[in-house]
Formats: C-alpha cells, structure tokens, sequence
C-alpha cells in the first residue's frame, strides 16, 4: 500500500474543496465534529483556502494520500483549552480518513504512528483526544495503539436521535 504523509504549509483550492467535501458527508459529520442537535448536523459550511490558513495558525496540519490521491487529514494542537486533563505540553490530535477507499485499510493507524513521531520530535511526552462513545472503530484503534481511557463528557453530541457521551482518552509518549 502507497501511504504518504505530506505536512500542510500552504492550502490550495483544490485542498480545501477536500476537506469541504468531507466535513459536509452525512457519512462523516457525525464522527468528526460535535453536534448538539439534528439542525447542527444538518448544518453545511464550506472549507475555503483561508479557514485552513487560519486552521494552521493553532494547528500542525497533514495530509495523507494513498497512492497520490488526497484521502485524508491530521492535524494536533499543543495544549489547546479544551483538554480535559490540564497538564502542560500535551497535543491535541485529530484524524480524518475522508475517502471511503481508504477507510478500514489501517491507514489511521498508520496515520496515528505518524502524527506520534511529529508529537514526540517536538518534545511533547503526551496526547490527549476525543472520541464519540459511538464510533466503537475508533475506539478500538486507540486502545490498540495504547490509549486509555481517562473521562467522559456527557451529552457531547448528538447523533441518531439521542446525546452520546464524549469518551476522553490519553497515551504518555
């Protein structure tokens, strides 16, 4: 399998009509952003070459390509405000495997070996996420790749009717 992992320094058009295309699919609202009723998860936005300008001014940014095509995203913050355990120096991570042909194909996986490497170079000795209860894929993947579990947010999000539980997790680097 051809995975590459590019850094994102500067957006194009052509980036950003990816990711619109994959925070506005049904398929994946759901999973990648919190949404507290059905009238935010219908909501629709457009991604435009400067919200992901401003996206790197908080965030480090890459692009995953299977076999050069653009199939997702990662991204992790340092020390964001919406950790849940407020200890210094810890990355705030997110992945995103948008195309559907890359999906089950342990390519988060690879994706989460990747972003840890870029954690860990700059110093950093622990990562923190958020995962919906739901998203029970996810959260095998996580606890593979050695993260535990450390809270939960109640009613989070919203999804198939009903507010699910926001499941925190950490692994120390």
């Amino acid at each position: 399998m051809d995975i590459k992992f590019k850094k994102l320094t500067q957006p194009t058009s052509k980036i950003a009509e990816c990711f619109s295309r994959w925070e506005n699919d049904p398929g994946l609202i759901h999973l990648i952003r919190p949404n507290q009723d059905q009238a935010a998860l219908d909501k629709r936005e457009t991604v435009t070459v400067e919200d992901l300008e401003k996206r790197l001014e908080h965030s480090q940014m890459y692009l995953i390509y299977l076999q050069d095509k653009l199939v997702g995203s990662m991204d992790f913050q340092i020390d964001p405000k919406h950790i849940y355990k407020k200890d210094i120096s810890t990355a705030w991570i997110g992945i995103v495997i948008g195309e559907e042909i890359a999906r089950g194909k342990g390519i988060g996986y690879l994706a989460l070996q990747h972003l840890e490497k870029e954690i860990q170079a700059q110093g950093l000795r622990r990562i923190e996420l958020g995962v919906f209860e739901f998203n029970t894929n996810a959260i095998k993947l996580y606890q593979r790749a050695g993260y535990q579990e450390i809270g939960r947010i109640p009613d989070f999000t919203y999804w198939d009717g009903k507010l699910w539980q926001d499941i925190r997790m950490e692994k120390l680097l």
